[in-house]
């Protein structure tokens, strides 16, 4: 059974509900059981729960250190085109409207991963639209080849795609899949993917799923703050989080609830999240998955980021563009959003050794299995 055929947005609305009521002592219950329950993490969703921010602020503080150490993992996305056949409120790529389009050509993609590199990130995330003409498998997986010659860890935040592909994309070099589903609630889904192949629900909410059935190591998930309510996207990515975590064991899960920042078109979020509540979430998804990685992208301003290391933060964008061509011809094409953090990779992991933090620009690389040496008699 996937993820989609078990969700129930309903069951998900009622948890929620029913928690609105918990009281302060349901809540330090259901923190000192590590929210085992889908009853005990709505509990932690509650208004109760937010009266005690500060205190599971701290209990978040020292489940990260004893899990993952006091370190932040830095990378930095390498977009590879803007040309999309999908129409959705609040993307700055969406099609039809009027930005500059383009999408890169390998040798260009391979300038923009070493500039990356010169910059010291050796964690590239790659990131395109969604156009099956200009960003196919073959294109995909050849910019996957290119750009792993360059830094040893290449993730793909692209379409959601065939097992098939994801198949090609490993062992192109591929060690990773991050696919937000943007909004876990059906109806909003609807109301903002209003063309296009990302129309398709439940076949985008299956996708890590299949890139775990390919051999991917790293999955992330995750939806964007503003579609729909924010307590009810974050108990939702809790539970696909856990369903995965069950299902896909040989992958890490990662997981990140970025806001929606301005962009062409104009949308505003009709739910608006503050910082407090967005305190809440990041605190809460600690709590909740506590093996899972969490990451913290610059939609952020770099004052709100710097506050939230301490609470469950293990992996950060820095120095990022979002915009294909971004670190070597700025402005040669549109962005995907605006950004709020814009220090350099550098002045980020200062900032962190600052605060206390190793920031890490590569922890992860296929090691070739020794060759055995044959002695001849």
């Amino acid at each position: 059974m996937t993820f989609s055929a078990s969700f129930d947005p309903g069951a998900t609305r009622e948890l929620l509900e029913r928690s609105a009521r918990a009281s302060s002592s349901a809540v330090r219950a259901a923190a000192s059981r590590g929210a085992a329950t889908p009853e005990d993490a709505a509990t932690l969703l509650s208004p109760a729960a937010g009266e005690q921010l500060e205190e599971l602020a701290a209990l978040a503080h020292r489940s990260t250190v004893a899990r993952f150490g006091k370190t932040i993992g830095l990378y930095a996305p390498l977009y590879l085109s803007n040309e999309c056949v999908c129409t959705c409120t609040y993307c700055g790529f969406s099609m039809g409207l009027p930005i500059k389009r383009r999408t890169l050509r390998i040798d260009e993609v391979v300038r923009e991963a070493r500039t990356l590199a010169g910059r010291g990130i050796r964690n590239i995330l790659l990131v395109s639209a969604e156009h099956p003409k200009h960003v196919n498998a073959e294109y995909v997986a050849l910019c996957a080849r290119e750009t792993k010659l360059v830094a040893p860890y290449v993730g793909l935040e692209i379409a959601a795609a065939g097992e098939d592909d994801y198949r090609r994309y490993v062992a192109a070099g591929c060690d990773g899949v991050v696919l937000y589903q943007e909004t876990y609630d059906p109806q909003a889904y609807a109301t903002h993917h209003l063309g296009g192949p990302k129309k398709h629900f439940a076949w985008r909410l299956d996708a890590p799923e299949r890139a775990s059935r390919a051999g991917v190591r790293h999955l992330g998930i995750g939806a964007l703050l503003g579609l729909a309510d924010w307590r009810f996207e974050a108990l939702s990515l809790v539970q696909h989080a856990r369903w995965l975590e069950r299902h896909c064991w040989r992958s890490q899960i990662n997981v990140s609830l970025p806001r929606i920042n301005h962009a062409e078109g104009g949308y505003v979020p009709q739910h608006l999240v503050d910082d407090r509540d967005f305190v809440h979430v990041m605190t809460f998804l600690r709590l909740t998955l506590p093996t899972a990685g969490i990451t913290l992208s610059t939609r952020e301003t770099p004052q709100l980021r710097d506050r939230l290391v301490p609470l469950g933060v293990t992996l950060m964008s820095a120095g990022s563009s979002t915009e294909p061509g971004g670190y070597g011809e700025p402005g040669a094409a549109g962005e995907q959003f605006e950004l709020e953090d814009h220090r350099s990779p550098e002045e980020v992991a200062q900032r962190l050794r600052e605060l206390g933090y190793d920031p890490v620009f590569k922890d992860w690389e296929v090691m070739s299995a020794p060759v055995a040496r044959v002695v001849a008699d």
